[in-house]
Order: structure tokens, then C-alpha cells, then sequence
């Protein structure tokens, strides 16, 4: 017969080693639901990184198209605004153009209403006279005139014993003279001018052969 005692040793004994093995178990337990959590954690955390990762991904996509637009707005209006320099510039251009030929036509227009003028006091100084303050006066008027015409970019077209030349020239007369060249001009009956390059007044002449 086993004593009471020792019964009860013996089942203090193992109650002892039940309580250490279910501690154990139940540390394992919490160990092992740690690190479950801590799975459950790091795979949220991860997600949560895809997530944002996505997002910033979005949002530097979206920044990019619309870099890329105004890129091209710029584009458009650095090519507009060359295009509309270079119509303004052709615009200036030609209205300087044109401001010049009407002031050239209006110069033009006058001194060929002068040049009667210019006719007449040649045909004063070809006359012969006595009066000398006359002939000297008309001839003060006509140097005058020759300035002017001068300042004003106004040239006589060299015609006698020039060759006949039709762009310049208006053979009104025809001779034969062997002592003169083909073509020759003779005589000149009217003066004829050039205003710059441009004749405004073909010289009036006599060719002859």
C-alpha cells in the first residue's frame, strides 16, 4: 500500500510539469500568433507600399502628360509668335515699299509738270539779245533750276552725238549723213531725263543713218 503522502507528491509532481509544458505550449502559441500578426502585418504593409507606389506612379504619369502638354501650347506659341514676327516683318517691309513708290510717283509726277518750265528758259537762253542783265538773269534762274533738279536725284539723258538708244531715247527725225556715225544722234529737239534708274522723260532727237 502505497502512502497517501506519496500520492500526492507524485500528482504535484506531474500538475508541475503539465503547468510548464502548457506554458510552453502557450508560449509557443503567442509566439507563433506574434508572428502571424506580424505576417498579417508586413503583407498589409506591402500592399499598402503597392498602393502608394501605384499612386505616386499616377500621380508622376498625370505631372507628365501634363509637362508634355504645355511643352506642346509652348511649342505652338514660340510658332505662332515666329510667324506673326515674320508677317509683321514682310508687312513693314512692303508698306516702306509702297510708302516709297507713292513718294517717288508724287516726286516723279511734279517735276515732270516742271519741266515745261525747264523747256521755256532754254528756249530764252537760245534766243539772242542784247540785254546782258536779261541773259544773265535767266541764265541765274536756269542754274538754279539744274541745282534743283540735281538735289532731287534728277539726271539729263546724254543724247547728242550719243548712240541711238530706243529706252532712252525718241528719234522723231531721220537723216542720211555719211559724215556721221550709224545711228548718231544729230540734234536734240527735247531734253530727256532720268529720275534715279527710271526715265521720266524719253530726249526728243535726230538720227542719223
Amino acid at each position: 500500500m502505497i502512502p497517501i503522502s506519496e500520492n500526492i507528491k507524485d500528482q504535484d509532481e506531474k500538475t508541475a510539469e503539465q503547468v510548464e509544458t502548457e506554458g510552453v505550449e502557450s508560449e509557443k502559441d503567442v509566439s507563433a500568433a506574434a508572428e502571424e500578426k506580424n505576417d498579417d502585418c508586413s503583407e498589409s504593409e506591402k500592399e499598402e507600399q503597392k498602393k502608394k507606389s501605384r499612386k505616386e506612379l499616377k500621380k508622376e504619369k498625370i505631372e507628365a502628360d501634363k509637362l508634355a502638354e504645355k511643352d506642346k501650347e509652348i511649342a505652338l506659341l514660340n510658332d505662332k509668335y515666329l510667324r506673326l514676327c515674320a508677317e509683321y516683318d514682310n508687312f513693314r517691309k512692303r508698306s516702306q515699299k509702297e510708302k516709297d513708290s507713292r513718294y517717288n510717283d508724287a516726286k516723279e509726277d511734279a517735276i515732270i509738270k516742271m519741266l515745261p518750265v525747264y523747256d521755256n528758259l532754254e528756249r530764252a537762253l537760245a534766243q539772242k539779245t542784247e540785254d546782258e542783265a536779261y541773259y544773265k538773269g535767266v541764265e541765274m534762274i536756269m542754274s538754279q533750276f539744274n541745282a534743283a533738279l540735281e538735289k532731287l536725284g534728277v539726271a539729263e539723258v546724254p543724247a547728242l552725238g550719243e548712240k541711238f538708244d530706243p529706252s532712252i531715247h525718241n528719234a522723231v527725225m531721220h537723216i542720211d549723213d555719211e559724215e556721221k556715225g550709224e545711228n548718231e544722234i544729230v540734234d536734240v529737239f527735247q531734253k530727256g531725263f532720268k529720275l534715279g534708274d527710271k526715265v521720266i522723260r524719253f530726249a526728243m532727237v535726230k538720227v542719223a543713218n
